[in-house]
């Protein structure tokens, strides 16, 4: 494959980023094996009547033959598998009609939210598992509502947060920047805590592939390294691999890919929303921040 065309279909797509050269298996830098491989997959899917164009556009068709090394039978059954996933968890549904009414009481107790750009376009994850109060956040809410919440912001990702930061950076965006926080974490509160983690990881990974860019676990305690290895296992090594473990010295790491006026205040950075940064959704989705 010339090295031109990346630069080409940058132009072709309306990208405004000169820079911008597609990592490998990603549109625009495909070799002859994988366009093959892309192309028999839609076909596949097309002829035996899987196939969904609003949502199996060739990045999507990429993302799972990415995760499955450009095996297109191992691709089709991971997609097929979520079709029916997407239907069994009544996706279609939470996107349209879900309300997740105790946001503002659950971010007292379990903060996860959405917060601005890090200087590749990646939108930042950020949940702060060290303010877990378990006790208290079920007693507003349950483990189904958490999980329904989460399909609900892996939806609103893709359709709407990273198409509105691929417009603001002018490339592709396909994945998020993830800071985990692990401040004051015990082992007794991931226990309690364990099989929302796991549902949630298993999520992340078989239904929502390849949206990982960037993974931060910061303030782990010592005794993480027990938690670790229970987490591990359930991932496959892609993900392992785009995990960084830190502990308490992780603001040079965190401001290495975070502009400091994207980055909350108390993790090192400079940003103060009006209404706290948990709560602002604030970033190029959200015209209100802008």
């Amino acid at each position: 494959m010339s090295s031109e065309q990346p630069a080409a279909t940058t132009a072709e797509n309306g990208w405004t980023d000169p820079n911008y050269k597609p990592l490998p298996g990603r549109l625009g830098n495909l070799t002859p094996t994988q366009q093959a491989a892309l192309d028999r997959f839609r076909k596949e899917l097309q002829d035996e009547g899987h196939f969904v164009p609003e949502r199996m556009d060739d990045a999507t068709l990429l993302r799972f033959l990415r995760a499955r090394k450009f095996d297109v039978e191992k691709a089709k059954q991971m997609l097929i598998a979520c079709e029916q996933w997407r239907k069994d968890f009544g996706v279609e549904d939470i996107t349209k009609n879900f309300d997740f009414k105790e946001k503002a009481e659950v971010d007292k107790y379990y903060p996860q939210f959405y917060h601005k750009m890090d200087k590749d376009g990646r939108p930042i994850y950020i949940e702060r598992l060290g303010k877990l109060d378990i006790k208290a956040l079920y007693a507003i809410t349950t483990q189904e509502r958490q999980l329904q919440r989460l399909v609900y912001e892996y939806e609103k990702f893709l359709t709407e947060r990273l198409p509105a930061c691929s417009k603001a950076v002018g490339h592709p965006v396909e994945t998020s920047c993830t800071i985990l926080d692990l401040q004051n974490v015990s082992l007794s509160q991931f226990y309690r805590v364990k099989d929302y983690v796991m549902a949630a990881a298993s999520i992340g990974q078989d239904r929502y592939p390849e949206c990982m860019g960037k993974f931060y676990i910061i303030n782990s305690p010592w005794a993480f390294s027990t938690v670790w290895s229970l987490i591990k296992p359930w991932l496959d090594e892609v993900t392992v691999s785009k995990i960084d473990i830190l502990g308490s010295g992780y603001k040079d790491k965190l401001l290495a890919q975070i502009p400091a006026e994207n980055l909350p205040k108390e993790f090192g950075g400079k940003c103060e929303c009006p209404s706290g940064c948990s709560m602002s959704d604030a970033g190029p989705w959200n015209p209100n921040t802008q």
